[in-house]
């Protein structure tokens, strides 16, 4: 009966650690996704951002187009920013985890991923990266039984005017 108790224990917590790694991988690949977009002066749909000055649609934190036809993850137009993930959100109540084509992805629904995006200054001094170069990247995910984990990154503009 001993040894039944012990297995029971056992059983009961095998699933955290797959729980676990389940956040970590969902964390890490959206941290890659966002971290491998542009950060440019000027959005990269406007007709000036490889010029980089006299755009019209100057990049700031959050999606382009809001209120109206805001860029999304999964739609047109689409975010091609990293400053455009901020206050991006996935949770149970829109299907969990989703592919970049808006797809759940079976297994996730139960979980929840979120995104905050920051102007933050790096370093001081002659060293010093100002906060309108760099960007913190927060993406926080909770699996089932509150299994969560929190990510940050950071994005310098080291080619305002590059565009993919």
């Amino acid at each position: 009966a001993g040894l039944f108790a012990a297995f029971n224990t056992i059983t009961a917590a095998s699933a955290d650690p797959q729980v676990r790694k389940q956040v970590l991988a969902i964390a890490e690949s959206l941290m890659d996704e966002i971290a491998q977009k542009p950060f440019t002066n000027c959005d990269p749909d406007d007709p000036l951002a490889a010029i980089g000055v006299g755009c019209a649609t100057v990049e700031g934190i959050g999606p382009e187009g809001c209120p109206g036809a805001c860029e999304t993850r999964y739609a047109t137009p689409q975010f091609d920013n990293v400053s455009d993930y901020d206050t991006f959100t996935m949770n149970p109540g829109t299907g969990g985890i989703k592919g970049i084509n808006d797809v759940a992805i079976g297994g996730l629904e139960a979980y929840t991923a979120t995104v905050a995006v920051a102007q933050v200054a790096l370093a001081s001094g002659v060293n010093e990266i100002v906060f309108t170069e760099s960007l913190r990247i927060t993406v926080t995910v909770t699996g089932p039984s509150g299994v969560s984990v929190t990510l940050e990154g950071y994005r310098t503009r080291y080619a305002p005017t590059t565009l993919p």
